[in-house]
């Protein structure tokens, strides 16, 4: 890539970052066409997560019926009351199985069982993943696999978290990176979100029918944003104050 074009793709890197912006009002008017949130997503599946399981969901709320059941969920947030969809990032612990078979299943055809490659393939999504993953409602095998890495980590740099809900949180930080990939996503196709934190859990995973072993990173609320919707200048902490080289 020539100077001309890194200089073209920083610009428009920047310009895209500088227009994503949460929007709490959106255009109720607008009808937004269907393959905008479907865009989004397709993109967002392409980023990276942790050993690429891709233990997501992504549902898209869209019926009225849903949609107006979301706003009190949302504590009547008014990007929640005027949004055209939803996207609920949910966290899936439960797919552990089926995506480490996934990515077993892809990499042999692609390596072929013979090879070098393979035999760490094999290893890895065979054994490593059922060892990280696994676990019970009580979270007791998580506390053992805890300790058990305590132990080893006296002797060697060792991973350390290993129990249930460390587990859940490396999860939720995949999701949240996904998020934001589908966010930019949305700003290039000249859309606006707002990521909402502040919903009621227990009553939103009834209203989609989400297994009790899961959690919900974010709803995504998803539409035409309105001026009135941005609500002042972006005022970040300065870079000195959160970047610390050593």
């Amino acid at each position: 890539m020539n100077n001309q074009a890194e200089m073209t793709t920083q610009t428009l890197f920047e310009e895209l970052i500088e227009a994503r912006r949460s929007n709490r009002v959106f255009d109720t008017e607008h009808q937004m066409p269907e393959h905008i949130v479907a865009t989004a997503l397709a993109s967002a599946l392409k980023s990276p997560n942790s050993s690429n399981m891709q233990m997501w969901e992504f549902v898209r709320v869209k019926s009225d019926d849903k949609r107006k059941a979301m706003v009190p969920i949302c504590l009547g947030q008014s990007a929640a009351s005027t949004a055209s969809e939803f996207v609920v990032v949910v966290a899936r612990p439960d797919y552990w199985k089926t995506r480490s078979e996934f990515n077993y299943e892809k990499l042999k055809n692609e390596y072929g069982e013979s090879s070098d490659k393979f035999a760490k393939v094999k290893s890895y999504y065979k054994d490593l993943m059922p060892k990280v993953y696994r676990n019970d409602a009580l979270g007791i095998l998580g506390g053992l696999k805890r300790l058990m890495a305590t132990v080893v980590g006296l002797f060697r740099p060792m991973v350390r978290e290993l129990g249930k809900q460390d587990i859940m949180a490396t999860i939720h930080g995949s999701n949240s990176l996904a998020s934001m990939t589908f966010m930019y996503a949305m700003t290039a196709q000249g859309y606006d979100t707002c990521p909402l934190g502040g919903f009621d859990s227990v009553r939103l995973k009834k209203l989609l029918n989400l297994p009790s072993s899961t959690e919900i990173t974010m709803v995504i609320a998803c539409g035409k944003g309105t001026p009135s919707g941005i609500w002042g200048e972006r005022h970040r902490v300065p870079y000195e104050e959160v970047v610390r080289t050593v």
